[in-house]
């Protein structure tokens, strides 16, 4: 168990590309970190960086209180957990397991514990001795984790171990993970491009763009204080809505105005972000999540100040609530984050956007109470909860908050 330290590092490729740039991360022993981001961000370079399998450009790595940089992967006692399994197939289950720790000469008794103990918690115990080709690839990637787990080392290093696992196994071993590694102590950094893992799993979150850390923090701080548009729309699902809107005087306080509505910005929003009063009368990028709207028909005592109205497109019942879509009559941003976002989603969702931006028109989701009545090309009005807003700076895309964030 050990803290790991990323200082000022940097990974150049030959031909000049850079994946990771003046990254900085102080991981605590026994902290569980999870890197997120979208692919090509740099977060599993990080990874092979702090492993050994990728040299470092620039910058210290220090695992515990030694230097890494020039220690080959086996000197770093690190565990790693890939995307790929790579067991050996001709041995079994608890052979490919109990592997490592034969070569570290730990007597049997224990070898025995430990790989029967990691089996119980993946629910392995009784594919032991199975070999991989008798396996599905959720049990072959179990036995990886296995692998990894009964090693006890000084951190864990996992790139994406849930990958190829169905979506209740999924849950599950994410679950096993967090237990796990609370239990035991490990340092862990752990790559994925799923929000749901690293929000469920992370005692703490880093989000990368472009080789670049945007924001480390708790999962609910990025969740409630995102510090630019692509951490706020990156977190988040579905995403929230970002649209242009402006800050205008009303009885002495700011209200928001867009799309033809006026939403007043409670005073404990005020509080808390000061330095909205320097946007007073000026362009402004709104954040609004879709699970701070909610029917108006649903709620006896919402006033009528905190409401917009609009048709609905598409409906989306989901069980546990309803995901309506609906436009309003304000553009989209068009900062480069924003454009990002959209891309992310996948080209259809972008031509979309880009379809309503030249209309000067956005596409709002709102995530609803599964009693709505609300139906496709039916109106329906809603109640924005004004005390969830987000507010950025439509030039440099950064939230709004006070002088001291």
């Amino acid at each position: 168990m050990a803290q790991i330290v990323l200082e000022d590092v940097w990974k150049v490729f030959p031909d000049g590309t850079e994946a990771v740039r003046s990254f900085d991360l102080d991981i605590a022993d026994g902290e569980f970190v999870v890197l997120v981001g979208p692919s090509g961000c740099g977060k599993t370079t990080v990874l092979r960086m702090v492993a050994g399998l990728e040299t470092i450009s620039k910058g210290t790595a220090t695992i515990g209180d030694r230097v890494v940089n020039d220690l080959p992967p086996k000197e770093r006692d690190i565990a790693m957990v890939f995307q790929n399994y790579a067991l050996y197939p001709h041995m079994s289950v608890y052979d490919n397991m109990a592997f490592g720790l034969k070569l570290q000469k730990v007597p049997r008794q224990e070898i025995d514990e430990r790989v029967r103990e990691a089996g119980r918690i993946l629910g392995l115990g009784d594919l032991l001795k199975r070999k991989p080709a008798a396996l599905s690839g959720g049990q072959r990637q179990r036995v990886a984790m296995g692998r990894a787990i009964v090693r006890y080392p000084q951190a864990f290093l996992m790139d994406e171990p849930l990958s190829n696992l169905d979506a209740k196994l999924r849950v599950q071993t994410r679950a096993e993970i967090a237990r796990l590694q609370d239990e035991l102590g490990v340092t862990t950094i752990y790559v994925t491009h799923d929000q749901v893992e690293a929000m469920t799993m992370g005692d703490r979150v880093a989000v990368m763009r472009k080789g670049v850390l945007q924001q480390v923090d708790t999962p609910q701080s990025l969740y409630e204080h995102p510090t630019n548009l692509f951490v706020a729309g990156f977190i988040g699902s579905p995403a929230m809505n970002l649209v242009e809107g402006s800050l205008v005087p009303a009885d002495g306080a700011l209200a928001v105005k867009l799309a033809g509505f006026q939403l007043p910005v409670p005073d404990e929003v005020m509080a808390e972000r000061p330095d909205l009063r320097q946007y007073e009368g000026r362009k402004i990028i709104i954040g609004v999540r879709p699970e701070d709207m909610e029917d108006a028909s649903l709620l006896s005592d919402a006033p009528a100040e905190r409401r917009i109205s609009s048709t609905v497109e598409l409906r989306e019942a989901l069980g546990s609530d309803v995901v309506v879509h609906f436009p309003i009559d304000a553009p989209p941003p068009v900062t480069e984050e924003a454009i990002e976002l959209r891309a992310d989603v996948g080209q259809e969702a972008l031509e979309r956007h880009q379809e309503t931006a030249q209309a000067s028109r956005s596409i709002i989701l709102a995530r609803l109470n599964p009693r709505t009545r609300a139906r496709q090309g039916e109106l329906i009005e809603l109640v924005v909860d004004t005390h969830r807003l987000h507010f950025f700076d439509p030039d440099t895309g950064l939230g709004i908050y006070g002088h001291e964030e």
